[in-house]
């Protein structure tokens, strides 16, 4: 191909990419902080639905949710029938804020399929509809009384755009990375990332604290570097308590953490929001065209060390959510809500 040809094809491209959405290479793209109400899913339904409108009049083209954008998950018992359907309250917002705002929208929520089965569903929507959907593969610690696994790869095709999603503790994993590395041109998803109390002994639990929030800030920013692509990260944040599952009478207190967050491709942070700010949402360009990954996959299951705390209550929790999730959450009925009044706006948050 002569240098005229080349970059005769080059416009062409790029001009089939504008007429979807008003973007060449670059893309304005917008994550979502939201300090959760636990378990109040019309609450934070209208909270989310606020701000990702906010986001889309800044000049949003595309808006990140956090994981579990609806309830936000800690081991409460209100959480077992707060899973909506999946043509539920949370769909129908994502699709009414992409059709009305002209955007891509995504975000991942505690959904109860047709089998009786809760899952945590990352679903992505645009103006013209809903595009697709990834479950999360692993339940972390107590969101094993919460939902069950996924096992699809999370990419996600928006006409000329390809969107791999990730949730949470699946920027922490191998696994994700290599299911997305060169497939993909932006990657969506949230955390719901919850910090280490300060039990005794405080001097070892201060410093497990500080490393597990270095993590949870750092996993989704480096992320890109092993797919290739930038990243949107969306966040919950907020104090909150309950029991432990392994220690049904010692009450966790904490806060969720991370922060709301854009990175290119490269690692770099382009707009960040602390846990800390409580809720909003970060906005920046990004290039939105797949590159050469910087990092290699390493041959292990976890991108990043987790700490001793973490580790220990992965195992404990995941077999005592599982037994609670068995017996007070699997074949119950979806929560059902009343729809918003057409031509209605939702409530500010």
């Amino acid at each position: 191909m002569d240098g005229e040809s080349a970059r005769h094809w080059e416009r062409s491209i790029v001009g089939e990419l504008a007429d979807w959405a008003g973007y060449d290479h670059s893309m304005r793209v917008a994550a979502v902080q939201l300090e959760v109400a636990l378990a109040d899913v019309p609450a934070n339904l209208a909270a989310c639905e606020s701000l990702a409108r906010d986001a889309a009049r800044a000049g949003a083209q595309a808006v990140a949710l956090p994981e579990f954008f609806t309830t936000g998950a800690a081991f409460v018992p209100e959480l077992a029938d707060a899973a909506l359907a999946p043509d539920g309250a949370a769909t129908d917002m994502l699709l009414r804020v992409g059709r009305d705002e002209r955007v891509l929208i995504g975000g991942s929520f505690l959904c109860r399929d047709a089998d009786g089965e809760v899952r945590n569903a990352f679903l992505l929507a645009g103006p013209d509809g809903l595009l697709g959907r990834h479950d999360k593969d692993l339940p972390t610690m107590w969101e094993n009384a919460l939902y069950v696994g996924g096992d699809d790869d999370g990419v996600i095709e928006a006409g000329e755009l390809t969107v791999g999603a990730a949730v949470c503790w699946e920027f922490m994993r191998s696994g994700t990375a290599r299911r997305l590395r060169g497939r993909v041109d932006l990657v969506m998803g949230g955390s719901n990332w919850w910090s280490i109390p300060r039990w005794p002994p405080a001097v070892y639990t201060r410093r497990a604290e500080a490393a597990n929030g270095a993590t949870a800030a750092r996993a989704p920013s480096v992320f890109g570097r092993y797919v290739g692509a930038p990243v949107a990260h969306a966040a919950i944040t907020g104090a909150f308590s309950c029991p432990m599952p392994e220690l049904p009478a010692v009450t966790y207190r904490g806060r969720f953490e991370g922060g709301a967050q854009i990175a290119d491709a490269h690692g770099r942070v382009l707009a960040r929001r602390a846990g800390s700010e409580g809720s909003g949402y970060v906005i920046a360009d990004v290039e939105v065209r797949r590159t050469e990954p910087r990092e290699q996959v390493p041959d292990r299951f976890w991108l990043h060390r987790r700490g001793a705390v973490p580790a220990i209550a992965w195992n404990t929790e995941r077999l005592l959510g599982r037994r609670w999730y068995a017996r007070h959450v699997r074949g119950r009925p979806p929560l059902t809500l009343d729809p918003t009044p057409a031509g209605a706006s939702p409530a500010r948050y």
